[in-house]
């Protein structure tokens, strides 16, 4: 499981205590000044540090230091609970989807404020054009496998890599679902999506991901796909 992480030492503990028993995982610490990196150390969690500033940054360290089969990612802030991904990884695994997606459901005031809100649904309204999927929201608790994951080729580094994996996933042909998770009020503030100035600088840079030209030409690929079983996350 890779954890984006950048100053979410109060949220640490209750991410940790909630990965399923038995899974990796991977604090990619993007330049914390709070002691994250050794909170996570002393949780049990293997801690990578990325210099270089940027969600996406963050997140595709994590991928290339996993060496599970199947990946998930999750925010590191509260937000989300990360054992939700359990019926992630198991539909995977099982052949029902390539890529599933949580689709966040706000629960109580301030989860998920009104700002960031309208930015989503700008940008899932320009992915269904884009793509055809009619997803509702461009969450980051995901699952997919690895190798596959690897093969997209995605070159976002800021806040548009999870749009680029969607967009460049339905380029190739790959089944995409979307689950509702519970969506809590999260721990300090957004780097992202904490102010309209914020959100509307990712909507931006979500703007130009969806610009690109597709990345697959010819017939839509397959992902490669392994045999059930295989690695925890």
């Amino acid at each position: 499981m890779v954890l984006p992480c950048l100053d979410e030492a109060g949220a640490l503990p209750w991410v940790l205590d909630r990965v399923p028993r038995g899974w990796r995982a991977i604090v990619v610490d993007n330049g914390s000044t709070d002691g994250s990196a050794d909170v996570a150390r002393a949780l049990g969690a293997t801690v990578v540090r990325e210099e270089r500033r940027g969600f996406g940054a963050a997140c595709h360290a994590g991928l290339l230091a996993a060496t599970a089969d199947i990946v998930c990612f999750c925010d590191c802030d509260a937000s989300l609970d990360p054992s939700l991904l359990l019926p992630f990884v198991r539909e995977v695994r099982e052949g029902g989807a390539d890529l599933v997606l949580g689709r966040r459901r706000p629960q109580g005031r301030g989860a998920w404020p009104a700002h960031a809100r309208a930015g989503n649904l700008a940008l899932a309204r320009m992915l269904r054009r884009r793509t055809g999927l009619r997803l509702h929201d461009l969450g980051p608790l995901r699952a997919a496998r690895r190798a596959p994951l690897i093969g997209l080729g995605l070159t976002d580094r800021r806040s548009g890599y999870p749009l680029q994996m969607v967009v460049r996933a339905a380029d190739a042909g790959w089944r995409v679902t979307e689950h509702d998770v519970p969506y809590l009020p999260r721990t300090g503030a957004s780097k992202v999506t904490g102010t309209w100035r914020g959100t509307w600088q990712a909507v931006r840079d979500m703007s130009h991901v969806l610009a690109e030209p597709p990345a697959h030409d010819g017939p839509r690929a397959r992902p490669l796909t392994a045999p059930p079983g295989g690695n925890t996350p």
